[in-house]
C-alpha cells in the first residue's frame, strides 16, 4: 500500500468517526402477548398472528421479538404476568378478551391491542373522546 493510499484511508476513517459514534444500536420492537390460555391450546391462532405479522413486514427473531405469557387457565396468575411485560418494557401488548382488564390495570402507558368475541365496551371504559391506549378488534362471525 502505498503512503498516499494510507493517507486516504486514515482521513476517511476520522471523518466517519463522529458519525459511527452517533449510531444507535438496533434494537428490534418487543410485543407482549398476554393470553389466558395454555400454551398449545391455540397454536392455529398464534400461526395466523405471526402469519399477520410476517406480512406487514416484521419477522420474529429478525426484527421484533415476542415475550409470550400464558396463564394456563389460571385467571387469577393474569395480573402478574401483565405486571411482567410491563416490567420487560414491551413496545406494545397483545391480549385475548380474559386478560385485558389485568394489562389495562398494569399499564397507562404501553398500547394494547386486544381481540374480543364479545362486546368490548364491558372490559374498556368508553369515553366520548378516547384517551386510551386500549384499541381493540371485535371478532364478527360469519
Amino acid at each position: 500500500m502505498r503512503r498516499r493510499d494510507v493517507i486516504k484511508l486514515v482521513g476517511r476513517v476520522v471523518v466517519m468517526w463522529p458519525c459511527a459514534a452517533r449510531a444507535q444500536p438496533y434494537a428490534p420492537a418487543v410485543i407482549g402477548f398476554l393470553t389466558s390460555r395454555a400454551p398449545g391450546a391455540d397454536a392455529h391462532l398464534l400461526a395466523a398472528f405471526r402469519e399477520g405479522l410476517q406480512t406487514m413486514g416484521y419477522d420474529e427473531g429478525r426484527n421484533v421479538a415476542i415475550e409470550y405469557r400464558f396463564a394456563e387457565n389460571q385467571y387469577d396468575r393474569l395480573p402478574a404476568l401483565a405486571a411482567e411485560l410491563v416490567r420487560r418494557q414491551v413496545t406494545v401488548m397483545v391480549a385475548n378478551g380474559i386478560a385485558v382488564p389485568a394489562a389495562k390495570a398494569a399499564t397507562a402507558t404501553i398500547p394494547i391491542v386486544f381481540t374480543t368475541g364479545g362486546d368490548p365496551v364491558p372490559r374498556v371504559t368508553a369515553r366520548r373522546r378516547s384517551t386510551s391506549t386500549t384499541p381493540g378488534c371485535r371478532a364478527a362471525p360469519t
